[in-house]
């Protein structure tokens, strides 16, 4: 029963996760769109006269919008104003329960990989907490520095830190906790820079503008900036949030430079967007990102390592002892391992029929990528892998 309650509470946050993810990426997306397309009033104008420094007329659910944005701020503010935050504020607080409930309290199968570095678990967590700490504050200083004032500059040295992180990640972790530990650690400076930027520098704006006075522009340049960088943000986080059905990116002897490449593509097919917006049409940035997937795809593509010789006959019933042994502790009706309370992906391997039509997919995880058994954790053999490689190239039967 407690496995099973384990199981659900992930189910839950994973799906409340979705759900903000989607409210906040798409508030994102949407102000971010509504920013670039804005046209200048006519000078002279009523709008002109007001501080209106752009507007756009929209129709949508049978209705006709005109929303306007300030130069700066209005005369007087209206009575009810509008906040943008628990969605980031969610998203963060239920992505970081998801992480701790499926990675840090199940470290030593989901985050430690003795083959990469034999960590404790207070090593694999304390790794993990302070990559998302450190990122935030790295990153932040960078914002405030002189560098902060030069955009293309400062974009291109984070997304070198970035990097820099993900290979650092893949020298202590398994590849899918690295993976998962650069999205959380993006999606705790996306949450801060809300957090600790954008709805304070709003609240300062609010605040003068009721004291009389005038708001600095300075907090609405700083919250802009902040917001175009979590837009930048948001493909490679959400390629990260499904990579882990995608053993080819995260299981990769470089690993962190697969991850990396994709998220330059998202970047760049990004700002294709971003100008779009503007009316720039720049094609050259989606053909960047399709050369990009094109060479991750090419790169990530099978290619298998020497396995040893198989000594001994090759038949269903030595692959059997072999799966029984390494892999039906997780892949059972009932799994045996603690945590587990049904069988990973609904995956089963109890019965001969189970592994034929699972054969390909066995033969991908174990001897392909070599991902499963996780963390090798049943200390499954090259020898062991060449035996259900050779079995499943003479056709997988239970002969």
């Amino acid at each position: 029963m407690d496995a099973h309650l384990f199981e659900f509470l992930s189910l839950l946050l994973r799906w409340l996760h979705i759900i903000a993810g989607v409210a906040w990426i798409g508030a994102s997306f949407y102000f971010i769109w509504l920013d670039n397309s804005l046209d200048p009033p006519a000078p002279g104008s009523e709008q002109a006269r007001k501080g209106v420094s752009g507007e756009l007329w929209a129709v949508h659910g049978g209705g006709f919008y005109n929303p306007q944005k300030y130069a700066v701020a209005p005369a007087s503010l209206p009575d009810k104003l509008h906040w943008f935050k628990w969605e980031a504020y969610t998203t963060w607080l239920s992505g970081t329960a998801l992480l701790v409930v499926v990675y840090w309290l199940r470290a030593q199968t989901m985050m430690v990989d003795p083959a990469v570095a034999a960590l404790t678990t207070s090593q694999a967590v304390g790794i993990g907490l302070g990559s998302m700490v450190g990122s935030w504050f790295v990153y932040d200083a960078l914002c405030r520095s002189p560098l902060g004032r030069h955009d293309g500059w400062l974009g291109a040295v984070v997304f070198g830190l970035l990097t820099l992180l993900a290979w650092g990640l893949h020298q202590f972790l398994g590849g899918r906790a690295a993976y998962i530990h650069v999205g959380a650690a993006i999606g705790t400076i996306m949450a801060a820079n809300v957090f600790f930027v954008i709805i304070p520098g709003q609240r300062e704006m609010v605040r003068s503008m009721r004291a009389g006075g005038l708001p600095d522009p300075i907090f609405g340049l700083r919250g802009k900036q902040r917001s175009v960088h979590n837009n930048y943000f948001t493909l490679p986080v959400l390629f990260i949030m499904i990579s882990n059905h995608f053993s080819a990116t995260f299981g990769h002897p470089h690993a962190w430079a697969v991850l990396m490449l994709i998220a330059a593509a998202g970047v760049s097919i990004r700002h294709f967007f971003n100008r779009k917006h503007r009316g720039v049409l720049a094609w050259q940035y989606p053909v960047v990102g399709a050369i990009l997937l094109a060479g991750a795809a090419w790169w990530t593509a099978p290619r298998l390592a020497p396995l040893p010789p198989v000594v001994g006959p090759v038949n269903f019933e030595r692959v059997r002892a072999i799966m029984g042994e390494r892999c039906l502790n997780c892949h059972a009706p009932v799994p045996t391992f603690p945590g587990l309370a049904q069988p990973p992906a609904g995956v089963v391997l109890h019965t001969p029929d189970a592994l034929v039509k699972n054969a390909q997919r066995i033969y991908q995880q174990v001897v392909v990528t070599r991902m499963m058994p996780l963390g090798n954790i049943t200390k499954m053999s090259d020898e062991e892998r060449a035996v259900i490689a050779a079995w499943v190239a003479a056709g997988a039967s239970t002969q």
